[in-house]
């Protein structure tokens, strides 16, 4: 806390000063107040049990539940069932008291099915081998099968529930080992659970090479990263994703020591969409700026300045993305070069009609031993951001292979938070990174459609399914 001077061994030009910076602190501290997740980056579990944020997106007009032509998601019937149970009509008659022929007895074709759960238990499978001996005098003996290595050991399938529930469905290992229980009425240890973590996380790191081999050679790929906690200890999740592939690495660093360590970004030659955090932009690729951060920033502008250059840049964007979106559907890789001019003319007189508001801060006299940049406010860090990386900010509408938003990398980090919100925090930072070796091959399955369960039972029999044989 910085110590108030005493007022009255200042000059009225010192006092002067004092009033103007106790006021500039007075605003930033407001400023903060009013952030919320609609107006900043801040988490939307951060808001409290305030209303809702409205969405920027707006209504559409449309009536709520599934729209016209929308192919839903319904029961059908199986064309053979497991089952089939026959139900008798009565013997007698209740009109004439005459018992029925069972030659008039016939079954109708229509029947309705009802589609359940068997009976859950495990089963045991006990593996034995033939001796024998020959008339020479050797003895021969069967082998048991790969794997099959203890007089007692549980199977691939039940390493593979365990993994995927921890792993994936985000349960601590404790309640993994009592839903097991409860759904199998298996008996396991959590250190059976965790053993099998270790496992899978050794079995699949071949694989989640692969995964990040594949992103340096795409097109467009989105990074992200967010802090983690391991132990009493702060680490960062990073994630670089496409549409078909995601990959999680566990660094104690954010900026470029992590990014340089994980081997993706060194020499990648594709389109880096992100949020602008300034490590990024020291590598030699092009770049894409999330514009729904800017769109949060621009909000908070409005409400906090009430300038309406805020809103008239927050229309413009929203109004390039519906012209992108029926401009990729039409088979488009860009809009014309005129209207990419407009966007950009607008965007610039928007800016200069809003430095006219915001303009920068000068030093302050009598400060000028003072070293490093002259703190900005807010909304003049956001304007230079948008005129220095215009480039970055309206990629969208040059390139439509490049999306508006980096969501695609906010998605994708938000599963693993919700395992820090409903684990805690990661024990060691072997655990992190072992979550992050298993997350990257089942995430990138489930992006492919592909059977998670199946895929780490065959990795434990010893055939771990390749990420990459849809993966564009």
């Amino acid at each position: 806390m910085t110590k108030m001077p005493d007022i009255k061994d200042l000059t009225p030009e010192q006092k002067d000063a004092l009033i103007v910076d106790l006021v500039r602190r007075l605003n930033e501290l407001e400023a903060k107040l009013e952030k919320d997740s609609h107006n900043s980056s801040k988490p939307p579990s951060s808001d409290g049990p305030k209303r809702k944020p409205k969405s920027l997106r707006g209504t559409s007009g449309a009536r709520p539940g599934a729209q016209p032509g929308h192919k839903g998601k319904t029961l059908k019937r199986v064309a053979q069932p497991d089952h089939i149970e026959i139900h008798p009509v009565v013997r007698v008659c209740d009109a004439c008291r005459r018992r029925i022929a069972a030659a008039s007895v016939a079954v109708l074709p229509e029947g309705r099915q009802v589609i359940d759960l068997p009976p859950t238990r495990f089963e045991v499978t006990e593996h034995r081998v033939q001796i024998a001996r020959c008339r020479c005098g050797k003895q021969h003996s069967g082998v048991f099968p790969k794997g099959v290595s203890q007089a007692v050991q549980y199977g691939p399938q039940i390493r593979a529930a365990a993994v995927y529930l921890t792993q994936y469905q985000q349960l601590p290992v404790a309640r993994t080992a009592q839903a097991l229980e409860d759904l199998f009425g298996l008996h396991v240890g959590t250190g059976t659970v965790q053993h099998s973590i270790d496992q899978a996380a050794q079995l699949l790191v071949p694989a989640v090479d692969q995964i990040q081999q594949a992103l340096r050679g795409q097109p467009v790929v989105h990074f992200d990263e967010s802090c983690m906690r391991v132990g009493h200890e702060s680490h960062w999740l990073h994630v670089a994703s496409t549409h078909a592939l995601s990959w999680y690495g566990a660094h104690r660093k954010r900026g470029s020591e992590a990014l340089d360590s994980f081997g993706i970004l060194p020499g990648f030659t594709g389109i880096a969409v992100h949020d602008g955090w300034r490590p990024y932009a020291g590598y030699e690729c092009e770049h894409a700026l999330c514009n729904a951060h800017h769109l949060r920033e621009l909000v908070f502008v409005l409400e906090s300045t009430q300038q309406l250059w805020a809103q008239q840049m927050i229309d413009l964007l929203c109004q390039a993305k519906r012209e992108v979106d029926l401009s990729r559907a039409s088979g488009n890789t860009a809009l014309s070069q005129a209207r990419q001019r407009y966007y950009t003319r607008r965007s610039r007189a928007l800016i200069a009609q809003a430095r006219k508001l915001n303009p920068q801060q000068a030093r302050e006299p009598g400060r000028q031993e003072r070293r490093g940049r002259i703190r900005q406010s807010f909304t003049c860090n956001l304007l230079t951001r948008l005129h220095k990386y215009a480039g970055e900010v309206w990629r969208f509408i040059a390139d439509h292979r490049v999306p508006f938003d980096n969501n695609q990398a906010e998605r994708d980090i938000r599963m693993p938070k919700l395992k820090q919100k409903i684990s805690g925090c990661f024990r060691s930072e072997s655990g992190m990174k072992a979550f992050c070796t298993i997350r990257s091959y089942l995430a990138t399955l489930r992006k492919q459609n592909r059977s998670l369960i199946d895929a780490l039972a065959l990795g434990f029999a010893g055939f771990v399914v390749s990420p990459l044989v849809t993966a564009e």
